[in-house]
C-alpha cells in the first residue's frame, strides 16, 4: 500500500513538474531563465501539503483561464498576463505542494523499509530489494503522469489537468488509512530523543576543544571512553552516542559530492523541455507530442532496468560479493554519477547540433519556426539520466537509509531528498549568475530565443563539474567504513 501511495503522490507531482516551465513561460508569459529559476527554487523546497497545494493549484488556473480568455487568440502572451494575484495565488500554490512533500516523502518511504527485519538473512535481501521496486512504482506514478497529464493540460485545459491530481491524492490518502492495521511498526529502543543525544555530544565537543593533546594519547576507544565518561557527567554523552555522531559527520562529505548529479536532475524539467519545444515533435499525420512528455523515457529506461538489475544482475554479483545487495551502495551511486557526466556530454553534443541546424536554415531570428530536425535527437540524453538516476538514486536512498542511526532513518531518507532539493536551488542559482554574466557580454546563454542561446556552454560546463564530483566522490567511497550491520 505504501508503493501504491508513492505511486500516486508522484503522477501528482510530475504532472506538475514535468509542464511547470511552459505554464510559466506560456499563460504566466515568464522568460525561459526566469521560469527555469522558479521552477528550480520549486523543486528544490518540494523535494527538501500536497492535497491543500493541488486544490489550490487547480482554482489558480481556473481563475487564470477565466482571465486570459481575450488572449487564445494572440501569440504575445507576455503582454496580456494574468493579473498579479492569480500569479502570486498559483506560486503559493506550488510551495503548499512543497511543505506536504516534506513531510511525506521521507516518512513513508523510511516507513515502508521499516516493514523488513534488517536482521533477518531473508528480510535483509527483501529489504534492499525493496528500494528498487519503491523506485520501480515513483518511475511508473512518472511515466503515466508525463502521458496523461500533460496531454490533457496542453490539449484539453490546465485546471482538469491540475483538478485529476487532486482527486487521485484523495483516493491515495484513503488507500493509504484502510491499511493502517496491517503495518509493523518499529518499538522504541531509547526513551531518549535521539536528536537530543547527538546534540549532547556536540555540545560536549565544544566545550572540550581545548583539551590538551596529552589527554587524547591511547587507543581510540579508550579517548572515546575517556570523553564519554567526563561528558556524562555533565551531558551524559555514551560511547555510542559519540560514534553515531560521528558516523552523521562521516555522510557529508558524500552528501556534498553527490550534489553535481542533483543540478543535472535539475534539467531535465527545465531546459530539456526547452529544446524540445523547438523541434519537430510530429510523429504522425495530425499528432504531435508534447516536448515534457519527452521525460517519459526517463521513466521508461528505470521501469525497464529495474526488474533486470533486481532479478538478474543482483543475485549474480551476490553469489560473487557475498552482498545481500549484490554491490554497494557507493559503487551503485558512482555508476550512477558516471552516466550523468555522459549524459551531460550526449546533450552538448545534441544542442550544439541544433544550434548548427538553425543556422543552416536561417532560423536564428525566427524562434517560432520549427527547427527542422527530429525531437528524437534528445531521446539518449533522456535515456542515459534514466539509467543514471535508476543507479543512483537508489544508491543514495539504501545508503542513507542504513547509515544513520535506526532512529533517524526518516532523516536518513531527508538527506537523499535534501541532495535533490540542495542541487535544484544550487541549479537556480548558477542559472541566475551565468545569465547576469553572459547577459553583460552580449546575449544571455538562456536567451528567450533559445537560437541565438548557448545551451551548448552550460551542458559543458556541467559535464565537467559532474566529472569532478565523480573524481571527490570516489576518492572519499575508497575509505569509507559502513555502518555494522547494514546490508552492504
Amino acid at each position: 500500500m505504501c508503493a501504491a501511495v508513492e505511486t500516486a503522490e508522484r503522477f501528482s507531482y510530475y504532472g506538475i513538474n514535468s509542464n511547470l516551465i511552459t505554464y510559466l513561460t506560456g499563460p504566466l508569459g515568464q522568460s525561459t531563465a526566469t521560469a527555469a529559476e522558479n521552477v528550480n527554487a520549486w523543486a528544490g523546497a518540494a523535494w527538501v501539503l500536497p492535497l491543500l497545494g493541488l486544490a489550490l493549484l487547480t482554482l489558480a488556473t481556473v481563475l487564470t483561464t477565466l482571465t486570459t480568455l481575450n488572449c487564445q487568440n494572440t501569440h504575445n502572451l507576455a503582454s496580456c498576463s494574468p493579473p498579479q494575484l492569480l500569479v502570486i495565488l498559483f506560486i503559493s500554490s506550488l510551495y503548499v505542494v512543497a511543505i506536504a512533500q516534506g513531510g511525506h516523502r521521507p516518512n513513508l518511504q523510511a516507513f515502508g523499509a521499516d516493514q523488513f527485519d534488517g536482521q533477518d538473512p531473508k528480510e535483509s535481501i527483501d529489504k534492499s530489494s525493496f528500494f528498487n521496486w519503491w523506485n520501480f512504482c515513483l518511475s511508473l506514478g512518472v511515466l503515466l503522469s508525463i502521458i496523461i497529464i500533460v496531454y490533457i493540460q496542453d490539449n484539453i485545459g490546465w485546471a482538469l489537468g491540475y483538478g485529476i491530481l487532486c482527486v487521485l491524492m484523495l483516493v491515495a490518502l484513503t488507500v493509504f488509512l484502510l491499511g493502517k492495521r496491517t503495518y509493523r511498526y518499529g518499538v522504541k529502543g531509547s526513551e531518549t530523543n535521539p536528536f537530543a543525544r547527538i546534540g549532547r555530544v556536540f555540545v560536549a565537543a565544544v566545550r572540550h576543544r581545548h583539551m590538551t593533546p596529552s589527554a587524547l594519547t591511547g587507543t581510540e576507544e579508550q579517548v572515546h571512553q575517556g570523553l564519554a565518561q567526563q561528558s556524562s557527567e555533565q551531558f551524559r554523552c555514551s560511547f555510542e552516542d559519540v560514534e553515531e555522531a560521528k558516523r552523521l559527520l562521516r555522510l557529508i562529505p558524500i552528501w556534498t559530492t553527490c550534489l553535481v548529479y542533483s543540478i543535472v536532475y535539475a534539467q531535465t524539467s527545465t531546459f530539456f523541455t526547452k529544446q524540445g519545444a523547438t523541434l519537430n515533435r510530429t510523429i504522425a499525420d495530425g499528432l504531435t507530442i508534447p516536448a515534457a512528455s519527452l521525460q517519459l523515457f526517463i521513466g521508461v529506461s528505470i521501469i525497464i532496468l529495474i526488474p533486470i538489475y533486481d532479478r538478474a544482475f543482483v543475485p549474480i554479483a551476490r553469489t560473487l560479493t557475498r552482498k545481500p545487495s549484490g554491490i554497494t551502495s557507493l559503487q551503485r551511486i558512482g555508476t550512477g554519477i558516471f552516466f550523468c557526466a555522459i549524459c551531460m556530454v550526449v546533450a552538448a553534443l545534441v544542442e550544439t547540433k541544433r544550434l548548427k541546424t538553425a543556422q543552416e536554415y536561417g532560423l536564428v531570428d525566427t524562434p517560432d519556426v520549427t527547427i527542422p530536425m527530429s525531437v528524437w535527437w534528445l531521446v539518449p540524453q533522456y535515456l542515459l539520466f534514466g539509467i543514471s538516476d535508476m543507479f543512483t538514486s537508489v544508491g543514495l536512498q539504501e545508503f542513507f537509509y542504513d547509515e544513520v542511526p535506526n532512529e533517524l532513518r526518516s532523516m536518513g531518507v531527508s538527506f537523499y531528498l535534501s541532495i535533490i532539493g540542495t542541487g535544484s536551488f544550487l541549479s537556480s542559482l548558477i542559472v541566475s549568475v551565468i545569465d547576469k554574466i553572459s547577459s553583460g557580454e552580449g546575449e544571455s546563454w538562456f536567451a528567450i530565443n533559445l537560437n541565438e542561446a548557448h545551451l551548448d556552454y552550460f551542458y559543458w560546463l556541467l559535464a565537467g563539474l559532474t566529472a569532478a564530483g565523480l573524481v571527490a566522490f570516489l576518492f572519499l567511497a575508497r575509505s569509507f567504513v559502513y555502518r555494522t550491520g547494514c546490508s552492504n
